[in-house]
Formats: structure tokens, C-alpha cells, sequence
């Protein structure tokens, strides 16, 4: 990469407060890229003249900068990995506290209040539901529950793990609205997992394609920052392309390799977060 592509970056790191250094330059240049295409710069020194004088572009790169990929039930196998989780947390426990980490606009979230619905075995009474991302548009469009269908996104098949979504979500036409009783379960909130401290108490952390765009010498702090959020053998789903780092593989038991399904160690995981949560020295 360039001095010039450097310097738009530290911009975006010390004026916007996007930690690009933890990311991959092959993703951020690709971000980058997309944004001068659409303000006609040729070259990056150009794009940092734009990015500085224009608030609205700021903001326009910082959503793009946010990864937004996501779907309902993506990966069908890895939901019936989730299902058996939660049969097994629900079973055991009043209340199931699940963190949907970077989930984007929602749906992940949302899958995980339509399977407990639609499992019999699942409690969804007890099923408590935290989504969180650092792009507040993608937070808005979340907490209005209000997908639409496109050329390239057909969501009939991404509800269709459900024998009938339609008990769930209502459609007019290409306008799917998420049901009131699916939406109870679910609250969201902006969390940075760079930055932001970790959560507490939680069964499940469900953080899944993101550690594939971050450099692997960030990966530890972030998993660390949701190992401190696990309840003592809480359940972590990473995505199907990720790997947990071999220096933290210790603080995980493998449940499920191909799914990367884990479970955490209490001990590992204190030593690698300095000092236990005070949630967990009273467990």
C-alpha cells in the first residue's frame, strides 16, 4: 500500500475513530475504493481532500467500513448446531442471555428469537436476546424489524429453516416485518468489540464473520472481550472460515469443529481477562 493510502487511514483512525489498524488492508482498501468510485477520486491523496471537507462522506465511508453482511439462519447447519444449544441452556436455566455480536441489521438476532419460538423444546419465555453492532443505520433498520427482498436477496429461502416464517414475520409483497412477539425477546444497542468493554453474564455469544476481515494480532483482544462476557461454560459460535487463535485455543473446548461451535474454560479464561467479572466470582 501507499504513504497516500497510509495517511487516509490514520485520518479515518484519529478524526473519525475507525480502528483501521485492526482490519485487513485488503478489505479497507476495497471499502475505500468503493467510496471513490462513487466520489470520482482517482487517487487516495485526492479521496483524503474529499474525506476531510465533506461531513456527509465521513459518515458515508464509516457505514461502508461497517461489515454488513449478514442473513437469516445463514449457514442452516450451523442453526441446528445453535438449536441444540439452546435446548440445552434453555433446559437447564430460568433465563437464556444470547449476545449476537457485529449483528449487523438484525436478522441474526432475529433467527435466533423465530427458532426459539419455533422449537418445542425451547423455552422462548426465558430466551433474552442482546444485538449489537458499531453502524447505527444498520441498528435502526434492526429495531424496525422491516426487511425488503432484491434482485439478489431472496428471503423466502433465507426463512425457509422455518417449516412456515410466516407465523413469525408478516409480507407484503417484498416487505417482510419481523412480529411483535418475535421482536420482545430482542433489544439492541451500539458495542464496539475493539473498543468497548466486555459484557457480563452471557450463555451465548454468537459473533460469526467477523474475525475473517481483522489482523490475527487483534483477534486475541476481541476474544477476549467475549470470553470476559461468557458465563462459566457459556457456548461461543464463530463463523464456518474462522479460527480461534492457538494461543486461546486453551480457553475453548471444541463442541463441534466443523460448526466451530466451543464452550469456555473458567480457568483459561480468567487468566487471559486478568480477573474474573464479579458476576463470576459469585457463581
Amino acid at each position: 500500500m501507499t504513504d497516500a493510502f497510509d495517511e487516509l487511514l490514520a485520518f479515518v483512525e484519529d478524526e473519525l475513530a475507525f480502528a483501521t489498524s485492526h482490519y485487513n488492508d485488503s478489505y479497507l482498501d476495497r471499502r475505500v475504493s468503493s467510496r471513490m468510485r462513487r466520489t470520482q477520486n482517482d487517487t487516495y491523496a485526492a479521496y483524503l481532500e474529499t474525506l476531510r471537507s465533506d461531513s456527509d462522506e465521513q459518515e458515508a465511508l464509516l457505514e461502508a467500513m461497517s461489515i454488513n453482511v449478514t442473513g437469516f439462519f445463514r449457514n442452516p447447519d450451523v442453526w441446528e448446531g445453535i438449536r441444540e444449544v439452546l435446548r440445552r441452556l434453555s433446559g437447564a436455566n430460568d433465563t437464556v442471555r444470547v449476545w449476537s455480536a457485529a449483528c449487523a441489521d438484525g436478522r441474526e438476532p432475529y433467527s435466533v428469537s423465530m427458532l426459539s419460538h419455533d422449537d418445542p423444546e425451547i423455552d422462548e419465555s426465558s430466551i433474552r436476546i442482546l444485538g449489537t453492532d458499531i453502524s447505527e443505520p444498520a441498528l435502526e433498520t434492526a429495531r424496525s424489524g422491516v426487511y425488503e427482498a432484491s434482485r439478489t436477496v431472496n428471503l423466502d429461502d433465507q426463512l425457509g429453516f422455518l417449516e412456515d416464517y410466516t407465523d413469525y414475520v408478516d409480507r407484503d409483497g417484498r416487505v417482510y416485518r419481523i412480529g411483535d412477539d418475535v421482536k420482545r425477546n430482542v433489544t439492541f444497542e451500539r458495542h464496539d468489540l475493539i473498543n468497548d468493554e466486555p459484557k457480563t453474564g452471557f450463555d451465548l455469544v454468537i459473533c460469526r464473520n467477523l474475525f475473517i476481515y481483522i489482523d490475527n494480532e487483534y483477534k486475541r483482544s476481541m476474544l477476549r472481550t467475549i470470553a470476559g462476557s461468557l458465563r462459566r461454560q457459556g457456548y461461543l459460535v464463530i463463523g464456518k472460515a474462522e479460527t480461534i487463535p492457538p494461543s486461546l485455543k486453551s480457553a475453548f473446548t471444541v463442541l463441534d469443529s466443523r460448526l466451530r461451535i466451543y464452550r469456555r474454560e473458567t480457568v483459561e479464561t480468567a487468566s487471559l481477562t486478568g480477573r474474573r467479572s464479579k458476576s463470576d466470582r459469585n457463581r
